[in-house]
């Protein structure tokens, strides 16, 4: 590489994080379920359409859950935000024109027709809320549902489900015991759909 090539690389590097500094946050509409084919479909739009200058960063908000179905926990993946992706652009007309063309994307969220950007410190916030490390459980229940208890000293006994905590992975149960209804609080996997 040549001292003139070396120069001219750097600044184009020094212009394109220029311009990525001052491009801000956006959050655009898409149809809920297809956030990740619309960011797909966007990065691949930015690339052929050559606004990798007007057009920085894509994101969709996901944080890690864990789901009991079928008496297991595992590990899902759970959109904060369903139906929005955030995108990190400089708007002008040829930016918004790629974006609201794009397939998938039913608009900008913003006052009108004009995009209202959010704050550096409202992004943070949603990728510190995404990155915390305690994944919470995620209940197939509903309160007042008819559930089957199968662990414990109440296995097997039948009972409807009075309020559920997700943060602890518990559910309190009306068991009848005695024809009497007595509260039990169970973990999630000791019960089971009817």
């Amino acid at each position: 590489m040549t001292v003139t090539e070396e120069t001219k690389q750097s600044k184009q590097s020094e212009t394109t994080s220029s311009a990525s500094d001052s491009a801000k946050w956006y959050v655009i509409h898409v149809q809920t379920g297809y956030e990740a084919r619309v960011k797909h479909a966007l990065e691949q739009r930015v690339k052929s359409l050559s606004v990798e200058d007007k057009i920085f960063d894509i994101i969709i908000p996901t944080r890690e859950i864990v789901v009991v179905k079928k008496g297991k926990k595992s590990k899902a993946t759970e959109k904060v935000f369903p139906g929005y992706v955030l995108v990190k652009m400089i708007l002008n007309d040829e930016s918004w024109l790629v974006v609201r063309t794009t397939e998938g994307v039913t608009g900008f969220v913003g006052a009108g027709l004009k995009p209202t950007p959010i704050s550096e410190k409202e992004v943070e916030a949603i990728m510190r809320f995404v990155q915390q490390e305690q994944p919470k459980f995620k209940a197939k229940f509903s309160v007042g549902e008819a559930v089957k208890i199968t662990e414990g000293p109440f296995a097997d006994f039948l009972g409807t489900i009075e309020s559920i905590d997700e943060g602890r992975g518990k559910v309190k149960v009306l068991v009848s015991i005695f024809d009497r209804e007595t509260p039990v609080e169970l973990d999630f996997l000791q019960v089971a759909k009817l």
